[in-house]
């Protein structure tokens, strides 16, 4: 089976929505998901766009979806290309369909001049884990990710 990978365009908010909702699900948490359709499209494609997405196509049908964003590495001293999800329908799972995505985000990584490409997994996650081996990754060690949200950030912002 071919897998088409394209950028994503105005009118696929629809199905990259679709898509997060399917991961918020395999990842246990279906209700965590409040994107709209609205709140996407102000971000993938307003005149300053802070995040892209790459789709994946068989058959004309959207199977996959990769959304990033560029984060910017003082070591290297180059941006970043980080991967916020990555996700295939289970159906498509060992088509390709990830493999092309992968690698339409290292061609895109390239591109953009960035030195790594970095992203989280689920800690219980042995598939993802076992699928970025194969695509040469390893996970770093050392760092733990934190993160501020919600009624604590905007006590933050208001202190």
């Amino acid at each position: 089976m071919t897998t088409d990978i394209t950028m994503a365009r105005p009118g696929d908010e629809a199905e990259i929505l679709r898509l997060i909702k399917a991961l918020a699900a395999y990842e246990r948490m279906p209700d965590a998901v409040k994107a709209t359709e609205e709140s996407l499209s102000a971000t993938l494609f307003d005149d300053q766009p802070r995040v892209w997405a790459h789709l994946a196509r068989q058959d004309g049908r959207v199977v996959g979806v990769a959304l990033w964003f560029l984060t910017y590495s003082t070591w290297t001293g180059s941006p970043t290309l980080y991967l916020e999800d990555l996700f295939v329908e289970e159906a498509a799972r060992g088509t390709g369909a990830g493999v092309a995505l992968f690698r339409a985000l290292a061609a895109e990584a390239g591109r953009r001049g960035c030195g790594r490409m970095d992203w989280a997994v689920l800690d219980w996650n042995e598939p993802a884990k076992d699928f970025y081996r194969r695509m040469g990754a390893a996970p770093t060690s050392g760092w733990e990710g934190w993160r501020i949200e919600g009624a604590a950030l905007d006590a933050l912002a208001s202190a």
